[in-house]
């Protein structure tokens, strides 16, 4: 069966999922990413899970806490839970990638709710920041917000 791909055009990217769970049972979610050049993942924090990525093509910058490292094909980064980080590919090809997710919580429906109200125009993009193009779009990300607080 063909996996399903979401695409966020504010974000330049592309998400495809799979669940699966470790050998102790633990669930974790597994995300490929398409990056396109100029996408990015806006500084953010996720106070209850761990995200570990792979480069599997292109390069990458991540940003941890302070910290910012260049990361190619092959190379980790571990965004520990509380951790602020970000991620952008500012090469000029589509970098590819996968993120581990533990424990995923919501964090494929988050993905795909922010996708989709960037494709129907509610978002936009000023720098690395999202941000709501009307009222409409000021509420749809007040609902998002309020629903994935966690």
């Amino acid at each position: 069966m063909a996996q399903q791909v979401v695409e966020d055009p504010v974000g330049r990217q592309r998400y495809a999922f799979r669940r699966t769970a470790d050998e102790d049972g633990t669930e974790v979610l597994h995300v490929e990413l398409w990056i396109d050049p100029g996408g990015d993942a806006p500084p953010h924090r996720h106070p209850r899970h761990e995200e570990r990525f792979e480069v599997l093509e292109g390069e990458m910058t991540f940003t941890l806490g302070r910290s910012e490292q260049l990361v190619g094909p092959g190379e980790s980064v571990v965004a520990p839970a509380g951790v602020r980080h970000a991620f952008r590919n500012s090469g000029d090809a589509t970098a590819h990638m996968r993120a581990d997710v533990r424990p995923p919580m919501q964090m494929e429906g988050l993905l795909e709710d922010i996708a989709a109200a960037a494709r129907a125009g509610y978002l936009g993009r000023l720098g690395p920041l999202r941000f709501p193009k009307s009222p409409k779009g000021l509420l749809q990300l007040a609902l998002l917000t309020r629903h994935y607080r966690e």
